[in-house]
């Protein structure tokens, strides 16, 4: 069986439908390969024949840079009827373009992204399956520890770690080939704490998990600050040297995902791990401000179809 990519449309009025259009024209797939989720209204210009799933929208609301609920309704279709073309084993990975949480929310969806929907729809409970976010730019990997949630409410607990890295283990050792995949752990706190003087989190918690995962045979960090963990990153990443770290730990978004982007926006790939579907997404978001305009860049949405192929 050929495998077979579902790519969502994503939000319309943001850019998503312009970089599918300008990454599949690049890329050139086979045209069986690929499925794409959304309308046919949407897609101007491509090259080859794909098979469009058509998903019924409000033409009324069709603004670019407009975010609204029907756009909203039109996101989260799209993406469940990929996840339920998943499930039927009809493709073998998802490709997702760009939505908003407000427009989601706007609809009544109350997800923080397309990452919890994908795990709601997708995740096997009796495999204890939970979606990871996974940050991806060549062999620099970043995992989120915690996702969209407000700084105040990020907590870091030995459970909490344990379980993440043992799933990211397990991502790096299937998914990417890594026999004894090298785990580097940011600190929550500046200076790693400093011994606790500037916070007990990382002898309170961190220190136990990475006990109990050396225990396991994980080759893990010590918690490590995060600005030097990510500055020594960066002079491997932009001489194009081999990461000294299969994946670096962030404790929260921010802390990640700041790097990231800096260092590679056009070129990372947000990528759902651990479930038994890949996801792959272009990092950026849905650009309203340039939307309808034709001068998006579809670097990354070319590296999201890249990943899967």
């Amino acid at each position: 069986m050929n495998k077979k990519i579902a790519i969502t449309t994503g939000d319309f009025n943001g850019i998503g439908p312009e970089i599918i259009v300008k990454a599949l024209n690049k890329l050139m797939p086979p045209a069986d390969s690929i499925v794409i989720i959304g309308s046919k209204d949407f897609l101007f210009g491509l090259k080859q024949d794909y098979k469009i799933v058509e998903i019924p929208y409000d033409k009324s609301a069709c603004k670019p840079g407009y975010e609204c609920k029907e756009s909203g309704e039109f996101s989260y279709q799209c993406l469940k009827k990929a996840c339920k073309m998943a499930k039927n084993g009809e493709v073998q990975a998802i490709v997702t373009a760009p939505v908003s949480k407000n427009a989601l929310h706007l609809a009544g969806y109350n997800f923080s992204g397309q990452t919890e929907i994908i795990e709601k729809e997708l995740a096997n409970p009796e495999k204890k399956e939970k979606a990871e976010m996974l940050f991806v730019s060549k062999d620099l990997r970043v995992l989120l520890l915690t996702r969209h949630l407000p700084l105040k409410d990020v907590k870091i607990t030995k459970n909490l770690l344990i379980e993440k890295v043992e799933r990211i283990h397990g991502v790096l050792t299937k998914n990417f080939g890594i026999k004894n995949p090298k785990i580097a752990l940011c600190s929550i706190n500046p200076h790693a704490g400093e011994n606790g003087i500037l916070g007990k989190d990382e002898i309170e918690e961190f220190y136990p998990a990475i006990e109990i995962l050396r225990a396991k045979g994980i080759d893990i960090t010590n918690p490590k600050p995060a600005d030097t963990l990510f500055a020594k990153a960066a002079k491997h990443y932009l001489k194009n040297e081999k990461q000294p770290y299969d994946v670096y730990c962030a404790c929260y978004h921010d802390q990640g995902l700041i790097p990231v982007k800096v260092l590679a926006m056009d070129k990372t790939v947000n990528m759902t791990a651990g479930l038994s579907i890949i996801r792959t997404s272009p990092a950026h978001g849905t650009a309203y401000d340039i939307a309808g305009q034709n001068i998006a860049n579809e670097s990354s949405m070319v590296c999201a179809i890249e990943q899967v192929i």
